[in-house]
């Protein structure tokens, strides 16, 4: 009896392991959320301006989502990649297109942020914490 009580609870256990293991896509809706609120923090977006960012932005999402659920299935074809950054440099040049003045130069900003991978909130978290990163031999020496 004890022998079927452990493996019922080990079968329990692998089971729950394997569902938290399993990663979970965002939807078009949640990115473009997500990816709006984040503009309109930064670049002060106007109601209007917010709005055909969101389509823009959306209309992008959905046929990013659709060419990695291909990749994935693994019916993806040899151009997939290239529409994929297509898409996303076409709805950056609208985006620029609706930004005025001081708008611009935030949303390059913004685009630099994210191409590089840098997350804002933990930079600033960071602060004065950083260390000086040295890249060649000198950050392998002693110091007397």
């Amino acid at each position: 009896m004890k022998k079927y009580f452990f493996i019922v609870l080990v079968l329990i256990g692998i089971n729950t392991l394997a569902k938290a293991q399993q990663n979970k896509m965002p939807t078009a809706q949640e990115m473009t959320a997500k990816n709006v609120d984040e503009l309109e923090k930064r670049l002060k977006l106007s109601p209007t301006q917010k709005s055909v960012i969101y389509t823009y932005v959306y209309d992008m999402s959905k046929q990013q989502l659709d060419l990695i659920k291909r990749q994935q299935a693994g019916t993806s074809k040899e151009d997939d990649v290239t529409k994929f950054y297509k898409l996303q440099n076409d709805t950056n040049d609208n985006i620029r297109t609706i930004l005025k003045g001081d708008q611009l130069p935030e949303f390059e900003k913004v685009l630099e942020e994210r191409l590089s991978g840098i997350d804002r909130k933990k930079k600033k978290k960071k602060g004065k914490q950083e260390e000086d990163v040295v890249s060649d031999i000198s950050g392998l020496k002693v110091k007397p």
